[in-house]
């Protein structure tokens, strides 16, 4: 698909600057939503084996996204917080084992392992104030008692993008779980599990992969399937998937068994058209103008005066998001005002949050950046 503007018509005037928090639904979305609502409509549940290989087909295109072994690793969740709670209240936790995290992560990626603390847990959050090389930190704080090491691929603040290879390969050596949520990256970076092994991998739809709520990516590898303890139990979950009548059953052998009911076929249908957008394109282009885009904005925001860059700044060092202050002009005043220019973005991090997606042209970063001068001079 070489003209992939045409997926995204949105209202004139309108320049959308928030994928990491919620990602416009593309074209293609849309059609698939309205195709399954007629058919809805028209013919109830008649061709109901027919969403069940959409459903498949999406599971394909995660699979594909991450490079992830087999498609019996993937799982198809509400939300990143369900996956992360699927993990620590699956892991067989023992007296004095360790978590680590960064202070930076997102509530999402902190709750959940500081409410195992109660089971003798030690979850160590890392002070990375002033730290350049926050890998090095990370590695250096993992003793014999390190579990678990969870991290976001890229910080929903600063937009710190980690070297996650880096740190899997120390996880590797030193026989610890890697989690990582990458709600922040799957759908605007590449991302490749044979590159970088980790054990788990979670994201949301709604996103950077251009889908809506309420479904999400969640990756857990072969080894590690059976020794998730389940809390939840449905007739999904079972490996004989449909023979109501049976009155033994088995907990299915893929991730399927994280499923414990019904489909979200409604977020299936949508998802399913938006990755196969992003696939056909090819991440490598999605990412090369996602990183463009950010590196048009982070340049553009250096020559206006007063301005603080908040983000990582150095190649290789930031995803798709860029955020920053002024050193006059409050966070919350430039927000607000941004947002009544019809400027989409967020409020993040002691600062202003952009996070333009592959398909923003120049002449929206050049609004943006126009409109923060503005109210800047106005000041």
């Amino acid at each position: 698909m070489k003209d992939f503007q045409t997926q995204f018509p949105h209202t004139d005037g309108l320049c959308h600057l928030n994928h990491a928090a919620m990602g416009p639904w593309p074209q293609c979305a849309i059609d698939a939503l309205n195709q399954f609502a007629q058919e809805n409509l028209q013919l109830g549940s008649s061709h109901y084996d027919r969403w069940l290989k959409t459903e498949h087909r999406l599971r394909q295109g995660l699979a594909k996204l991450i490079n992830a072994p087999s498609i019996d690793d993937i799982a198809l969740l509400k939300n990143t917080s369900e996956g992360l709670s699927v993990i620590a209240y699956g892991i067989d936790w023992q007296q004095g084992d360790e978590i680590l995290l960064l202070d930076q992560e997102f509530p999402s990626n902190r709750i959940v392992w500081q409410s195992l603390r109660d089971k003798g847990v030690v979850v160590t959050v890392i002070d990375t104030h002033g730290i350049v090389d926050i890998e090095a930190l990370l590695i250096n704080q993992s003793t014999s008692k390190t579990r678990l090491i969870t991290v976001s691929s890229v910080q929903y603040a600063s937009g710190l993008r980690l070297d996650l290879k880096r740190i899997s390969q120390h996880c590797q050596d030193k026989h610890i779980l890697l989690c990582v949520d990458a709600i922040q990256s799957i759908g605007a970076l590449p991302f490749d599990l044979e590159n970088t092994p980790a054990d788990f991998v979670v994201a949301d739809g709604h996103k950077w992969l251009l889908g809506p709520e309420g479904i999400a990516l969640f990756y857990c590898n072969k080894k590690n399937r059976d020794a998730l303890h389940l809390k939840q139990y449905g007739w999904h979950m079972v490996e004989a998937l449909g023979q109501y009548d049976r009155d033994d059953w088995e907990i299915a052998h893929s991730a399927r068994r994280f499923e414990c009911g019904s489909p979200n076929m409604l977020g299936i249908h949508a998802l399913n058209a938006s990755v196969n957008l992003l696939l056909e394109i090819g991440m490598d282009v999605v990412s090369n103008h996602v990183i463009d885009n950010t590196r048009y904005l982070i340049d553009g925001l250096q020559t206006i005066d007063g301005i603080v860059l908040l983000s990582a700044i150095e190649h290789g060092r930031h995803g798709g998001i860029v955020t920053f202050s002024h050193n006059v002009v409050t966070s919350e005043t430039l927000y607000t005002q941004l947002k009544q220019n019809n400027i989409i973005c967020a409020h993040r991090g002691g600062g202003v949050r952009f996070s333009p997606h592959f398909y923003i042209t120049q002449s929206n970063l050049d609004y943006a950046l126009n409109a923060v001068r503005q109210i800047i001079q106005a000041s």
